[in-house]
């Protein structure tokens, strides 16, 4: 081998045991710098069982307006909170309703105990329930007015066009159509005079969620 060949192969070993150096060091450099922020990604997941449980979500029923709704994002869901009228509340304990429901009594076991009542709420005024038919899964629209396009028996409530699945501003459903349990009532309770607290029971109960027949 001349010298200038020789030299030339030492100069290539160089490049390569320097890139080889280079290399070890950043992926040493990496790892170290991985660990270093573990504890933050960490700390930033929720754990387990709040996960389990679901984040709970705060809202303020004093933007609402008497027939509006808005709708609440909890756990991946569509929560309806609506504020009903007085005469809409009327209207869920007349024989125009209730006849035309499979389960205004709300026996099968689709809300907690203290939602388990005509209004199928905590306080009369406002409805919350998982805005989800029990069908297919698709979202309802909100149809309140009585009578309307739906004819002079609609007490008002909710319409689900695709296969015609029905409920009262109770959320119950109607008696004949495809799906077949009320919407679901969430835990949740006022903690104050305006807020209520989605995701949550009142102190002095024990709802879960996932022991209700169908969502």
């Amino acid at each position: 081998m001349n010298t200038q060949a020789g030299s030339e192969q030492l100069a290539l070993e160089g490049e390569g045991r320097r890139d080889f150096l280079l290399l070890v060091a950043g992926a040493t450099g990496g790892v170290a710098l991985v660990s270093a922020l573990w504890p933050l990604i960490g700390s930033l997941s929720p754990s387990a069982d709040i996960v389990a449980a679901g984040a709970s979500v705060d809202f303020d029923v004093s933007q609402l307006q008497p027939a509006h709704q808005k709708i609440v994002a909890w756990r991946g869901r569509p929560v309806f909170v609506l504020r009903r009228t007085a005469d809409e509340l009327r209207m869920l304990q007349e024989k125009r309703d209730t006849s035309l429901l499979r389960d205004p009594g709300s026996a099968s076991h689709q809300q907690p105990g203290y939602a388990k009542n005509w209004h199928r709420s905590i306080e009369p005024e406002y409805l919350v329930v998982v805005g989800i038919c029990t069908h297919l899964g698709c979202i309802p629209r909100l149809e309140a007015q009585v009578g309307g396009s739906f004819g002079a028996n609609w007490p008002g409530g909710y319409f689900y066009p695709c296969h015609g699945s029905k409920y009262d501003l109770a959320g119950r459903v109607f008696a004949g159509v495809p799906a077949p349990y009320n919407l679901p009532v969430p835990p949740y309770h006022f903690f104050n005079k305006t807020m209520i607290r989605i995701g949550e029971n009142p102190p002095t109960e024990k709802f879960d969620f996932s022991s209700i027949e169908q969502v």
